[in-house]
């Protein structure tokens, strides 16, 4: 049975360590440690405690410092926690030494993470993806992990490749780890014979990216009037999802539902998805759905940026849409205006400002159309 639907009785127990540095502000920490709540609810966990600890400086052997880490121990056992999630990446070394002082499992955001996209990965391409990111991240823990994982057993931050027998050694994760990417590249041929035929027929295409959970298959749904699953957690939905939408002026144009984007985002995934991404790089224009409701909306965008730069985007013409307009009142709809210039407010919820998105995706299409037509026009002049 899958962990998420689970009652809350047999739900792991968990407890949240956040750190904030003197680089982070406190508002920036706490919005952290709400994200990993959501993010460890997302993968099942009962979140019965959550500690955030002040520091000038990570420790090098445990993350927080020696006295916290007695009084957690305290507090797990007292509350009888099955898991401890860290805020941050954890060293191998860090990890097993919090084991040991903790006596219960120990995970990282990035671990949660991976976890979560085991749960929700769907499709072939989607399982590959997930599996060859999380045999990228065992890679660097097996040294000394024997033990504690055998004693720790299953659930979460052990699911997929975590519950590989532990005789697995470095040689045969780097075969399957080979082996994944080779799927990975046929996978990604189709999808790019499937670019050129589109290409071909002058189909034009819209990619929709974003912080996870800020309405994308919502405001796919719309578009497309299709029937993507939506719920109210991180990365509900995690395979790409490309459907055909019919423009005001009857023109035909796809748009491709990508997986969320969050801070912090696991490079081992960043890695594993490329080929996925992908068909963000090759878009015509990108869609970025901002959650307009969020208060820390600048982070997030600055981390939606931060992969599409890496992914080599940042030159695709961007058209900024910000959702769930319709939790803001009027004080934050001006203030929204000033932040965002020319940006669209849109609720996919109730409908509002979804006609002047579309008109303006008609007028997008039909002025490349006018282009492509005008570029044919002077070739054949020349000729």
């Amino acid at each position: 049975m899958n962990d998420l639907n689970k009652t809350e009785d047999s739900r792991e127990r968990a407890l949240l360590v956040g750190i904030r540095f003197p680089s982070m502000k406190a508002s920036e920490a706490e919005e952290s440690i709400n994200e990993l709540k959501a993010l460890a609810r997302t993968a099942g966990a009962e979140v019965t405690e959550v500690v955030l600890q002040q520091r000038e400086r990570p420790d090098s052997s445990i993350l927080i410092g020696r006295g916290k880490a007695r009084e957690i121990a305290e507090l797990i056992k007292e509350r009888q926690i099955d898991l401890a999630i860290f805020d941050h990446d954890l060293t191998p070394v860090q990890q097993r030494n919090l084991e040991n002082l903790f006596s219960c499992k120990v995970v990282d955001r990035t671990a949660l993470i991976l976890d979560i996209f085991a749960l929700h990965a769907h499709t072939k391409e989607g399982k590959v993806q997930v599996e060859l990111a999380q045999y990228m991240y065992l890679l660097n823990r097996l040294t000394g992990r024997g033990i504690q994982l055998s004693r720790l057993g299953g659930g979460i931050g052990t699911r997929g490749p975590g519950e590989t027998k532990l005789e697995v050694d470095r040689r045969v994760i780097r075969r399957r780890i080979g082996t994944l990417r080779k799927e990975l590249r046929e996978l990604e041929r189709v999808r790019q014979v499937k670019r050129k035929r589109r290409a071909k027929r002058g189909i034009y295409s819209f990619s929709l990216v974003g912080y996870t959970n800020a309405g994308k298959s919502s405001l796919l749904n719309q578009l497309a009037r299709t029937s993507v699953t939506v719920e109210d957690m991180l990365f509900s939905t995690l395979d790409s999802t490309t459907k055909r939408i019919r423009l005001e002026s009857g023109k035909i144009a796809v748009i491709t539902d990508t997986v969320g984007f969050i801070n912090k985002l696991p490079h081992q995934l960043v890695e594993a998805f490329k080929s996925t991404l992908e068909e963000v790089r090759e878009s015509d224009t990108i869609l970025h759905v901002i959650d307009a409701s969020s208060n820390l909306l600048h982070n997030k965008v600055e981390a939606v940026y931060t992969v599409l730069d890496e992914l080599g985007a940042e030159n695709i013409p961007r058209i900024e849409v910000l959702n769930k307009i319709d939790l803001c009142d009027e004080e934050r709809r001006r203030e929204l205006t000033r932040m965002f210039k020319g940006a669209l407010m849109i609720s996919a919820k109730t409908g509002e400002g979804l006609e002047c998105l579309k008109e303006l995706l008609d007028e997008v299409v039909t002025s490349a159309k006018n282009a492509r037509a005008g570029e044919r026009h002077i070739i054949s002049g020349r000729n």
